[in-house]
């Protein structure tokens, strides 16, 4: 039997972290296992689904690498695939049961008969689960206002497209009792279930906005890049059986499995998030670097593949765990300092003569060779002749070149911001101090 998998996504919101993390679990079974991966819109809720929220939930599974094989812009045998379109098979399926005895009239609205007896069902991750049926009340399935209710379109739409496995989240287990039934009394079997953890914040509470951003598109303004997000979701809550963490499409795809999804539920750590951000960072080409900082609108400056940028990445990738990061990092190879930290200035370059020193290293640096053992070694020899520590030039320098107390590699700095501007700016700063 070829697996059919579905996500169906309600367009009240857009796509956050839970249904990211839910779609992509349903996403590699399918790949995994050669099957199908199919995405249905839930939006028989008319007051609040919205057909942006409907764009805002596609963009974000696009940005994540998630297709899909069957479902909106894409069409397929069992369209239409959102169920606004779908509501007179609802109705049939109301008449069906109601026809059958299943159902009965209540004040407009038709309710499934519940019938005496346990219902079970086995879950993939929770193992067998029994309820007692004296439990369920006969519950709504069409609305007086004859719009199904969501255990009714459910149920109906994984028949009619064939879905052998339904993976989402623990808090559908209360759920599913009722849609056995429903599977029962349409004389189709059910699919396997796997109900998988919710997932909390660092206060074990459920994950809401006020962990931070919780749509998938947010997280990509912020500067994580797809591949992170990708690898860091599909272990919220699965296991891959080795201390391994990093792994690309591929390698997830390869060993997802249902058994090793945890009961547990996990916990978004966003350390954890910039982790595994700036690891994959790491492994990006210069190339592939550059147009993704282009894309966020952060690659104006002129980086190239020369070997002057390659040099200015490598140099700055230990220091930014997102892409945004990477604006305010660049900025001084392309840009004079538009002020000096006040702090900075104060502490190491308030003494008079401070400025006479550096004039001094300007006209050292006017004649040495331009790399970094020489630099270092011509301030270092400049201070002892200036009897002053070489820290003073240290930090004049690093002030004059970013406008900061902190920065990269300050004589690989010097070495890759050129001479000329160097000396532009220690110039700059000297005359603004004493």
């Amino acid at each position: 039997m070829i697996p059919r998998l579905r996500f169906a996504p309600s367009p009240t919101g857009y796509l956050h972290v839970g249904g990211a993390r839910t779609a992509l679990f349903n996403w590699l079974y399918a790949r995994r296992h050669g099957g199908a991966f199919i995405l249905r819109i839930e939006d028989t809720d008319v007051e609040r689904s919205q057909a942006e929220m409907v764009t805002g939930i596609l963009d974000g599974l696009r940005w994540l690498g998630i297709d899909w094989d069957e479902g909106p812009e894409v069409g397929g045998p069992h369209a239409p695939y959102f169920q606004s379109e779908r509501l007179d098979r609802y109705r049939a399926a109301a008449k069906q049961l109601l026809d059958s005895g299943r159902a009965f009239e209540d004040g407009g609205a038709i309710r499934f008969k519940v019938p005496p007896g346990k219902t079970s069902f086995t879950d993939s991750v929770h193992g067998p689960i029994e309820f007692d049926n004296e439990h369920i009340e006969s519950f709504v399935i069409l609305r007086s206002d004859t719009h199904p209710t969501y255990h009714l379109s459910v149920v109906v739409d994984d028949i009619d497209m064939a879905i052998t496995h339904v993976v989402r989240g623990d808090d559908h287990i209360s759920n599913t009792p009722k849609q056995v039934l429903l599977y029962n009394a349409f004389g189709k079997p059910a699919p396997a279930f796997a109900h998988v953890p919710l997932i909390m914040g660092p206060d074990k509470q459920r994950l809401s906005k006020r962990h931070g951003a919780t749509s998938v598109i947010e997280y990509e303004k912020q500067g994580y890049i797809p591949e992170a997000m990708f690898n860091f979701l599909a272990l919220l809550g699965w296991g891959t059986g080795s201390n391994d963490e990093l792994f690309t499409r591929d390698e997830l795809i390869q060993r997802f499995n249902l058994e090793a999804i945890s009961g547990g539920n996990a916990v978004f750590n966003t350390e954890k998030l910039d982790w595994f951000n700036h690891q994959h960072l790491l492994r990006l080409a210069d190339a592939e670097l550059v147009a993704r900082l282009k894309v966020l609108g952060l690659g104006s400056w002129d980086l190239g593949s020369d070997s002057r940028s390659s040099r200015i990445l490598t140099l700055l990738r230990p220091r930014c765990k997102k892409l945004t990061e990477f604006q305010d990092q660049l900025r001084p190879f392309f840009e004079d300092p538009a002020s000096y930290d006040p702090e900075g200035v104060k502490k190491h370059l308030s003494a008079p003569g401070t400025a006479d020193h550096l004039r001094a290293l300007m006209k050292v640096y006017e004649q040495s060779e331009w790399n970094e053992a020489a630099l270092e070694k011509d301030l270092r020899q400049l201070a002892d002749a200036r009897t002053v520590k070489p820290a003073l030039l240290i930090h004049g320098t690093r002030l004059a070149l970013t406008g900061r107390m902190v920065s990269p590699g300050l004589f690989e700095m010097i070495m890759l911001v050129g001479r000329e501007t160097v000396l532009r700016r220690l110039e700059k700063l000297a005359s603004v101090i004493p």
